[in-house]
């Protein structure tokens, strides 16, 4: 990995060098747009749509629409006076517990790795979030802008994450919210015992982005030359269900089955997940179990003194149960 950016996180009179690294990296497949005739790229000029001339990078401005067909352009300066942290530092603001931060606010990702003698007060923060189960709440300046992030640890590395400020954060204003409708208690019940039966552990592993699979199976069948094998029809999308307690009833049955919690012949059909997690457990079953070992020697031996005892007191057995003749 390549550091993005060299700074310092500071709390109190402690003061930590550290570079930053991306902490992810998007995996979708990207495509150019060309002529479709010859395959050229396509290119786009920088015009200007009051005069039309080809403007070049060192030309061009930032410009705020007020409307009215009005624009204020800003220079370079006008950035300079604005207040702004140092580039190169990271201040912790306060440590809150981690619940208390809602997930919704957070944004990128970046991973802090300790830079020359840092390390010893790397670790002393991070061992301390660990022990407090706290985050720290910090500022910083990235690309210009201030940022609102948090640090916590993951991994047993600091993990730098930038947030959205709270006005950034829409309010959901839906119709429904202000309509009172009840929930019957028989449903309420057995919507939750349909998610206690598909209830689980988290496993990121588990899940694949199978439409970026095709599109590269798609991909490499052009360059090869070859046909492309078409996928599996994709499952529909079920209809609205127009009675609930039964919809909600089949798929406590259904996902009960794919636990093998329900009886055979329920005809439940398993969910994506579970046939995920039952494939890895048919790969990772234990192997049969090995066909008894063949009798020793000395058994063998044993088994052939046995038998002749066996047939001597069968024989005396048999003479005495017969009764005698009469003379």
């Amino acid at each position: 990995m390549r550091a993005i950016w060299k700074g310092a996180v500071s709390f109190g009179l402690v003061s930590i060098a550290v570079k930053l690294y991306s902490a992810t990296e998007e995996k979708d497949i990207r495509f150019h747009q060309v002529h479709r005739a010859d395959g050229g790229r396509i290119r786009y000029k920088r015009t200007c749509q009051v005069c039309g001339e080809e403007v070049s990078y060192d030309d061009i401005a930032k410009g705020y629409d007020i409307g009215g067909g009005e624009m204020v352009i800003l220079t370079d300066s006008d950035f300079a006076d604005l207040p702004l942290s140092t580039s190169h530092a990271i201040d912790v603001l306060e440590f809150v517990p981690a619940e208390q931060v809602d997930p919704i606010l957070y944004n990128k990702a970046y991973f802090l790795e300790p830079e020359g003698t840092a390390t010893k007060p790397y670790l002393l923060l991070r061992d301390a979030l660990t022990d407090s189960e706290r985050v720290a709440i910090v500022k910083v300046a990235l690309r210009q802008r201030e940022q609102l992030a948090t640090l916590r640890v993951r991994e047993g590395v600091l993990l730098l994450n930038t947030m959205l400020w709270p006005d950034e954060i829409r309010k959901p204003d839906f119709g429904f919210l202000d309509e009172e409708l009840k929930i019957r208690p028989p449903e309420l019940a057995m919507a939750t015992s349909l998610v206690d039966s598909m209830a689980g552990d988290f496993h990121p592993d588990e899940f694949t982005d199978d439409y970026r699979a095709a599109l590269q199976e798609v991909i490499d069948a052009k360059v090869e030359g070859r046909e492309v094998v078409q996928p599996e029809e994709v499952e529909e999308a079920p209809a609205a269900a127009v009675d609930l307690m039964a919809a909600l009833k089949a798929s406590v049955e259904r996902a009960r089955a794919a636990r093998g919690e329900a009886s055979a012949g329920t005809g439940a059909e398993p969910t994506p997940i579970s046939s995920a997690r039952s494939a890895q457990k048919k790969a990772t079953k234990a192997p049969a179990k090995k066909a008894p070992a063949k009798k020793t020697a000395e058994q063998k031996a044993t088994a052939k003194k046995a038998q002749p005892a066996k047939k001597t007191a069968e024989k005396k057995a048999t003479k005495k149960s017969t009764p005698r003749k009469s003379a």
